[in-house]
């Protein structure tokens, strides 16, 4: 290990920038800096060697030159294990620069911007960061290269412990860190570029998957199996903030997500409740509380140990009524005061807040590869969809029809719904044949089905799923059609007096 003798500061974020330097200055570290960060530092009286000071050439071409030169990537890139190397620098006067402290100009900011335009995004492309950051980073053994804020106070408190010097292992951890920032820096004006006089496409080119892990997990689906939790940001469940309750496992995730998914389709206070990623009870009221009570009457068993996701802040009603039953886990967009009293008195409960995202991608692995879709946001259109039959649906027809199509999205296929307006009776999920889900659905039922609807996620194949359905006493069907049965099937709901909607789309959830 060398003692750190001369640092190279070039900041775009300028957060702790100050502490840093004066932390390096009261080592006896000398300071190189550029532009604004030089200003920033004298300003706060921190004495600073301007890069051209080093160079002996002044910045140019309003700033996009500065570093790229000799004497600073000399610098940086020499081997001090090398003679030949430090003679070359010491013929050249080049000082050696032992720790370089760059951020990069701030471009996903820019590339946010909806109106940001081909000149804004090319000059907010950083050359010369990278460039001194992939240097250092190369040149680990001898240069220290801080990328982050966040690692000041760690680096001041070792160069401190040390004597001035910083240890092998974090050059080097540092330095993976600098090549991944890079990387990303890279991606980021890559992917932002090619969207520039693009038309808009529903899937990219190229699929770019680096998102940070945010989560180690005891365990995945099983306990031999390892699990991790990437996020792409605050939102969603994968960004959800845990108020309470032990570790969420993989299982609690995937549950989560199902359940949460389902609920935001709701414009009124709603209710979910998933097990096994298939929801066992939905509902759609007026309270949030009276739609858990309807959610978890219809399966009171599934409900046991199951996970539960609502569109509105949990009060304390629907808390309380929470408390009755042994549950894993909650997902909601908040909790109130009083609820958060009532259910953090269960300590193994997780309670995640959640922020509502609309996912541009579903993103799922196969052997090899991956499959990219577009989510499914359809959902039933009265003006588009197709009435077949004899009889029309009345208007609470017509209400549980759209409900039930809302649920059966988010049930795995062979999918089949029973459902009346706002509450979601039972289901049938997974089978190999429909009219075994019809059959299960209605025979795992707790609340009578007279008078409801059936919604199948994709067609009858034959008349023999509806007529099952119909054995159980249901007035109406949702299903897109498409079947060469289709007839067949519109005569027998004709003949049993079923009022039948044709969607022109399934819901498939494999």
């Amino acid at each position: 290990m060398a003692k750190i003798e001369r640092a190279l500061l070039s900041l775009t974020d300028k957060t702790g920038a100050v502490e840093f330097a004066r932390g390096l200055r009261a080592l006896d570290i000398d300071l190189i800096s550029t532009g604004g960060t030089a200003k920033l530092l004298q300003d706060a009286g921190i004495p600073v060697f301007d890069v051209s000071a080093v160079t002996h050439f002044p910045e140019m071409l309003d700033g996009r030159v500065k570093t790229l030169h000799p004497a600073i990537h000399g610098g940086i890139l020499a081997m001090r294990s090398k003679p030949e190397h430090m003679e070359a620098i010491e013929q050249h006067a080049i000082p050696t620069i032992d720790l370089v402290c760059v951020n990069l100009y701030a471009f996903e900011k820019i590339a946010a911007k909806a109106d940001a335009t081909t000149e804004e995004l090319i000059e907010n492309i950083d050359i010369g960061g990278p460039t001194m950051i992939r240097a250092a980073a190369k040149n680990y053994q001898d240069v220290a290269v801080v990328v982050e804020p966040a690692d000041y106070s760690a680096i001041l408190a070792e160069l401190q412990a040390n004597e001035g010097q910083i240890l092998p292992e974090t050059h080097w951890r540092l330095a993976v860190k600098a090549f991944h920032h890079t990387a990303a820096y890279d991606r980021a004006v890559s992917n932002r570029l090619a969207l520039v006089g693009m038309p808009p496409a529903p899937l990219p080119a190229t699929l770019d998957l680096r998102v940070p892990k945010v989560l180690d997990m005891r365990y995945g689906e099983n306990p031999h199996q390892a699990a991790a939790l990437y996020a792409t940001g605050k939102s969603g469940v994968a960004g959800g903030e845990q108020l309470h309750g032990k570790e969420l496992s993989y299982n609690n995730l995937v549950d989560l997500d199902a359940a949460w998914q389902l609920v935001c389709e709701f414009d009124r206070p709603a209710s979910v409740i998933v097990k096994h990623t298939n929801p066992c009870g939905c509902a759609e009221q007026e309270t949030l509380a009276e739609s858990y009570r309807r959610a978890f009457e219809a399966d009171p068993v599934s409900a046991f140990g199951g996970v539960l996701a609502f569109n509105r802040p949990v009060d304390a009603e629907t808390a309380a009524e929470i408390g009755k039953t042994f549950i894993e886990a909650i997902a909601a967009p908040d909790f109130t005061p009083e609820a958060l009293a009532i259910l953090t008195a269960k300590k193994n409960l997780r309670l995640v807040k959640v922020q509502a995202v609309t996912d541009q991608y579903v993103v799922k692995s196969i052997s090899g590869g991956y499959l990219v879709q577009t989510p499914d946001l359809a959902n039933l259109d009265r003006a588009t969809a197709r009435v077949v039959t004899d009889r029309q649906p009345t208007e609470a027809e017509w209400a549980a029809l759209a409900f039930g199509w809302k649920v059966v999205k988010h049930v795995k296929s062979n999918a089949i719904v029973y459902a009346n307006d706002g509450q979601l009776l039972s289901a049938g999920a997974g089978q190999m044949s429909r009219v075994f889900s019809v059959e299960i659905g209605a025979k795992k039922s707790v609340l009578p089905l007279a008078g409801a609807i059936v919604a199948s996620d994709a067609f009858f194949p034959f008349p023999d799923g509806l007529e099952a359905a119909a054995q159980h006493g249901i007035t109406a069907a949702i299903q897109p059609g498409g079947s060469v049965k289709d007839a067949e099937v519109i005569a027998a709901a004709n003949r049993l007096g079923i009022a039948m909607v044709l969607t022109g789309f399934r819901h498939f959830r494999h």
